[in-house]
């Protein structure tokens, strides 16, 4: 019998003087770990319980600096990028490097232990060039983000002393809104995955995680995944039997050659799957508005209803911005999800084209697994379409009966009709 022998990693690189400072003047004082750096970027936080391999590689975080709620981090490491899944694909991240700018936390395990960690989660910033924060109060920051809104903050961590009259003139310069991320998460050229004899189905990617890859290509077909600036033309030329739309970071509407090409998959009537970015891109290319959230919705607790049969659904999130329901009127959309805590939009699917998307993420990394579904119904709707809403196929029953021509009364009818008339008559 073989016995694997767990290992247990301890930290290194920590140790470090280090602080955070908001654009509203608070300051936490923390203990530095990973790699020695300033940045600034926006404030955010994640409400996960576990999964921060996959949660650091999410390039929906790009540009941002990630506050985990959840007490402490680190206690099973980090694995090897070399281990894969049955598509080739890293099995336990979601992009090839880490997108967060700095990470906040309350607590480092001072060991990791488990029987993949190759590496202590130190060890991974240090390597990427990523600075860390813990020891700060996570809880107080949490609720000051909640309270006032995500906002702009710089983070310093330093083997010497602080200067702090420097860092608040790197965060007075430092900016998050209008910024186009997607020269950083997005492919530069074509990338193929899966069996090459299977349909294709065309990825967008505006930031895609490597999970919505494996759930295409578990549904069987091969995925294309271009540039988010590909041209319709340039879609259409894989003849897709679909086309994903992905997630992503940012405002959805800096992406404006997106949204140029979903407009023609929408006039197209091609059949289309938004995630995330991907949910706001399709309502912006309907003819929609998109807003920005006061703190937004990331972790793997979030509730939603899907409007079908009211049925709740616990899903992963990870977006910033929303779509304004008011703003779906002409569009051709209607709310497909919502969510139960706020009654924000977390899914649209079109009255009668081939085409709907999701606010939240399906393919989870970090779970809960409870929406895969959505990929399925995604083959559905690419094998067999749309069915028209209740309301509609009634009205056109209802014309249909109006214009079916009335039957003849026959002979035998008429008599029939004559003797119970006697009969009453006789009754009577």
């Amino acid at each position: 019998m073989r016995v694997q022998k767990i290992p247990t990693l301890q930290q290194t690189y920590t140790g470090y003087a280090a602080k955070l400072i908001l654009e509203d003047d608070s300051v936490f004082d923390g203990i530095g770990f990973g790699y020695p750096s300033e940045v600034a970027g926006e404030v955010v936080f994640n409400t996960g319980m576990v999964g921060y391999t996959e949660t650091l590689t999410d390039p929906s975080y790009r540009g941002q600096i990630l506050c985990m709620t959840y007490p402490l981090v680190g206690n099973y490491g980090v694995p090897s990028f070399n281990i894969k899944d049955e598509y080739g694909l890293p099995k336990f991240f979601e992009s090839d490097k880490i997108q967060v700018k700095a990470l906040l936390i309350h607590d480092l395990s001072d060991i990791a232990s488990h029987w993949s960690c190759t590496r202590t989660l130190d060890q991974w910033l240090y390597e990427e060039k990523i600075p860390g924060i813990y020891g700060i109060d996570t809880r107080a920051l949490t609720k000051k983000l909640r309270v006032h809104g995500v906002m702009m903050g710089a983070v310093v961590v330093s083997e010497n002393a602080i200067d702090e009259a420097r860092l608040k003139r790197a965060l007075s310069s430092a900016k998050y809104e209008g910024l186009n991320f997607m020269p950083e998460v997005s492919t530069s050229e074509p990338k193929e995955y899966g069996d090459k004899s299977k349909d294709c189905i065309v990825v967008l990617d505006t930031g895609v995680k490597y999970s919505i890859i494996r759930n295409i290509i578990r549904t069987g077909y091969r995925v294309v995944r271009l540039p988010w600036d590909a041209t319709y033309e340039q879609v259409m030329s894989y003849n897709p039997k679909g086309v994903v739309i992905s997630n992503g970071p940012g405002d959805p509407k800096v992406c404006t050659d997106t949204i140029k090409t979903a407009s023609k998959l929408i006039k197209e009537s091609t059949p289309t799957l938004g995630i995330c970015l991907g949910n706001q891109i399709l309502a912006l290319a309907g003819g929609a508005n998109t807003y920005k959230l006061k703190f937004g919705h990331r972790g793997q607790n979030k509730p939603c209803v899907d409007r079908r049969n009211n049925q709740v659904y616990v899903t992963s999130q990870n977006h910033g911005y929303g779509i304004d329901p008011k703003t779906l009127g002409k569009t051709g959309f209607k709310v497909w999800f919502e969510n139960a805590d706020d009654d924000t939009v977390e899914g649209i699917e079109h009255k009668s084209k081939p085409i709907i998307a999701v606010q939240f993420h399906p393919e989870a990394s970090p779970g809960p697994y409870d929406c895969m579904y959505v990929f399925d119904r995604f083959k559905e709707i690419i094998g067999n379409g749309v069915k028209p809403e209740p309301a509609v196929a009634a009205a056109a029953t209802t014309k249909a009966a109006k214009a079916r021509p009335k039957k003849k009364t026959t002979k035998i009818a008429a008599k029939k009709k004559k003797k119970k008339e006697v009969r009453r008559g006789a009754k009577r």
